[in-house]
């Protein structure tokens, strides 16, 4: 968690200071294009975080598990990949879309710029305030302070997020329009990557995609590297169909939610956005309540 905090407060500074030097345009991105529906973030992240719980991981993690060779990875990557394109364009598309209908914004959706002026105070410097809070908060804790190679690479993920909105923005421009301007996420992308490998289709070969098949690359490079690389499936039915659950219901919430615990719980998060602090804690309480289902059933205590 502390590590999460110097990834997202990287993140913030770096995405601020695009937008600030107008490079990145934080209208563009799909979580300030559309009005914020607090109830597409709080049911969406409560079915990805209970989902997660299911599966045993999320799809960031999945796909990491599959470049390392856990089959089981595999199995969610494909049922995830699945069922966030039964809820983005087939038969849950209609009933998500009546009962949380995505209406065009009329303006940023931003904590940073609502307080900002509020209390006359720049967006920038907000954002600044919550990565600095952010950051020290991570710092407050002996243990990390001791581990300076978990603080780098936590501060790496930040700067990863920072250079998905600086690549996706030029490639925008250069493109007169043309793309998405975006960071990692990977609920949605999982879909777009299964079909484009099918039928070379879904957007075509974009970031979103190229993301997918990165982590996985990137993940058996490391493995291969650490001679971690190990074949591994999974021997228990009950476990398998636990995952297979869990894995479609990160398909249905990651797409409701508009992000998984990355797309919302960086991605977003760093733009300052209303839906990443709203939608990670609603996957925070799914994923406690799915531990709690996993440890103790349903039954009271």
């Amino acid at each position: 968690l502390r590590m999460w905090g110097i990834a997202l407060g990287t993140a913030i500074i770096g995405v601020h200071l695009l937008e600030a030097a107008g490079i990145l345009d934080f209208s563009l991105t799909i979580y300030h294009q559309l009005q914020w529906n607090p109830w597409a973030s709080i049911i969406g992240g409560l079915l990805f975080g209970y989902g997660m719980a299911m599966a045993g991981n999320c799809g960031y993690s999945a796909l990491t598990r599959f470049g390392g060779g856990d089959l089981r990875a595999l199995v969610v990557i494909v049922v995830m990949a699945i069922f966030s394109f039964v809820t983005l364009n087939g038969p849950l598309a209609a009933p998500r879309m009546w009962l949380l209908p995505e209406v065009p914004g009329k303006g940023l959706n931003s904590i940073a710029y609502d307080l900002g002026g509020l209390i006359g105070v720049a967006p920038v410097a907000i954002a600044f305030s919550f990565a600095i809070v952010l950051i020290l908060w991570a710092l407050s804790y002996p243990r990390l302070r001791e581990q300076p190679e978990q603080i780098f690479w936590s501060a790496m993920v930040g700067l990863a997020i920072t250079i998905g909105f600086w690549g996706t923005s030029v490639l925008y421009d250069e493109s007169f329009g043309e793309g998405l301007v975006e960071s990692y996420t990977f609920t949605a992308p999982m879909g777009r990557t299964l079909i484009w490998l099918m039928t070379s289709s879904a957007g075509g070969l974009v970031f979103s995609v190229g993301a997918v098949g990165g982590v996985i690359t990137g993940a058996f490079i490391g493995s291969a590297i650490k001679h971690d690389f190990k074949w591994e499936a999974c021997e228990d039915p009950r476990e398998l169909g636990r995952q297979v659950g869990g894995a479609a219901l990160m398909g249905i919430g990651g797409v409701t939610a508009l992000g998984c615990s990355v797309g919302q719980g960086l991605s977003a998060f760093s733009t300052l956005a209303y839906s990443g602090p709203v939608t990670t804690l609603a996957i925070a309480a799914g994923g406690l309540l799915g531990l709690r289902h996993l440890i103790h059933g349903f039954e009271p205590e």
